[in-house]
């Protein structure tokens, strides 16, 4: 399926042109100059997610403090971030009305961070693909290969066994 491409094309390629230079005459190989122009993808795709987004639907936000889903999404809060609680099991968290599914949640999502058990991430991100949500984060210990690649296929920027508090204070803390 994979075909080797030329190393000149595409992401990472370099265009070297060589130009004599009048000036330097101190043998053939001081004579070329090069000129290097180098195309490369987003450097730091997380970077960039992190942004251009600006609102955050957590799956499996609680409303106790102690909780570590609620430390995240506090913090992301604090940067600026809107912070969409989606729990069946509570009312509101982080002043924040809280939807029973993403399908409830009115409005333009960016980033589904999901805080579930791994069993129920297929279901999250089958969700989310439907609502075309450009970008899936599976904290840490949230590891799920066949949502993950389900969600790529989809067009989604998919996140995995990472923290977006940890990835955020790396990027901009």
């Amino acid at each position: 399926m994979a075909t080797e491409e030329d190393p000149r094309q595409g992401y990472g390629a370099c265009a070297v042109s060589a130009r004599t230079n009048p000036r330097d005459s101190a043998g053939p190989d001081s004579s070329l100059r090069y000129n290097v122009v180098v195309s490369t993808p987003d450097a730091d795709p997380i970077a960039a997610l992190l942004k251009r987004s600006k609102i955050i639907a957590v799956v499996g936000l609680s409303d106790i403090p102690l909780r570590p889903s609620h430390g995240v999404a506090a913090y992301m809060q604090a940067q600026g971030y809107r912070i969409i609680p989606v729990n069946p099991q509570i009312a509101e968290a982080l002043g924040e009305k809280a939807y029973s599914t993403l399908r409830d949640v009115p409005g333009r999502i960016d980033i589904v961070n999901i805080f579930r058990r791994p069993e129920f991430v297929e279901e999250i991100v089958d969700e989310a693909i439907a609502l075309k949500v450009p970008a899936i984060w599976m904290q840490e210990g949230v590891i799920h290969e066949k949502a993950a690649a389900k969600a790529r296929a989809a067009g989604a920027f998919v996140v995995m066994d990472r923290c977006i508090l940890k990835e955020h204070k790396v990027r901009f803390g």
